[in-house]
């Protein structure tokens, strides 16, 4: 309903939420050496967030800007549900002589039916006939509209899939099992920083003008398969990864953020104004469902890669956890 502008504000709104929620862990566990306490405390916050975006999402639909749109869509909804009138006219034999002939003498009757000759036909137009359609469209209709959508923006909803497919596999799941033995846990709350920050610099790059073409924007996304096997590398093979720096996690999570950011506004921002006014609010309702299909897809793929790495931060031996396991008298 709005302009497709402010779809690139609300997924940079998306992108600023992981921002806060990753500042938040590293203040918590910089100032709460206790874990159990920390974390508590880390949640409270993000509920905290949570009933705050709820309360301003009721304040901001009441907004004279929002209802101007909202109330602009169901105008125009509305007159879509009503069919043009179709103005028609007859022609028409006066009645007056016929009422004249049933009450008149039968001396009078060729006088009356001269006289009806002479004046008795005119013209009538009748009031417009507005003819409302059923607000419910049948199934056929519905499937129509559907495709004739489908076939315009198909490659971005194509793009927006395989770019949350793909960064769903790795994170949060891989990258949280990414340990090093010099920075501990730090690692994982690290990588996962850089890649909400990075995340929210690719979508305000998002608002650069650039007509992509579905294709490209397709093609450009798949590209972003290389990541999966190179974020697997830093775990594996288990105790000495083939990418055992922590900077290299730290690298990959920074373009991973950035294309993530960008390849997964740029679908949704283009993909509105390819289509009708009065497709738009069907477009966007079918970028959603691909973006929410890419990831249902990617969070169920990251349980495999999840098994690759669960068993890979046992084998580095942090000096904590040694000294909790070891009897009393040692």
């Amino acid at each position: 309903m709005l302009p497709k502008r402010y779809t690139q504000g609300v997924m940079t709104g998306e992108s600023t939420a992981g921002v806060v929620i990753s500042l938040s862990r590293i203040f918590t566990k910089l100032l709460l050496p206790d874990e159990k306490g920390s974390t508590i405390i880390f949640f409270l916050i993000s509920i905290s967030l949570e009933f705050m975006c709820f309360i301003l999402h009721l304040l901001v639909r009441r907004t004279h800007f929002v209802q101007y749109y909202t109330n602009k869509a169901l105008v125009k909804n509305s007159c879509r549900n009503v069919s043009e009138p179709s103005f028609r006219y007859k022609v028409h034999h006066s009645t007056y002589g016929e009422d004249e002939n049933t009450c008149a003498s039968t001396e009078n009757s060729m006088e009356l039916q001269s006289d009806v000759t002479a004046r008795g036909t005119y013209i009538r137009f009748d009031v417009p006939e507005f003819k409302v359609k059923s607000s419910w469209p049948n199934f056929r209709d519905m499937m129509f509209h559907r495709y004739l959508v489908l076939r315009v923006i198909w490659a971005y909803m194509l793009s927006i899939s395989v770019t949350y497919f793909i960064t769903l596999c790795l994170f949060p799941g891989l990258e949280s099992e990414i340990r090093n033995c010099t920075m501990g846990e730090w690692l994982p709350i690290l990588i996962m920083a850089v890649f909400n920050l990075s995340d929210f610099v690719g979508k305000i790059l998002a608002a650069v003008p650039y007509e992509w073409r579905g294709i490209n924007l397709l093609i450009c996304s798949s590209m972003r398969v290389v990541f999966i096997p190179l974020f697997i590398m830093c775990v594996y093979p288990s105790g000495n990864p083939t990418f055992s720096h922590p900077a290299w996690p730290c690298i990959f999570s920074l373009l991973m953020g950035i294309t993530n950011g960008y390849f997964g506004s740029v679908p949704m921002i283009l993909a509105s104004g390819l289509v009708v006014p009065e497709q738009r609010e069907l477009a966007g309702n079918t970028m959603t469902v691909s973006y929410m299909t890419g990831l249902t897809l990617g969070s169920a793929v990251a349980y495999f890669a999840y098994s690759l790495a669960s068993t890979g931060h046992n084998t580095c031996l942090y000096p904590e956890i040694y000294n909790s396991s070891l009897p009393p008298q040692l």
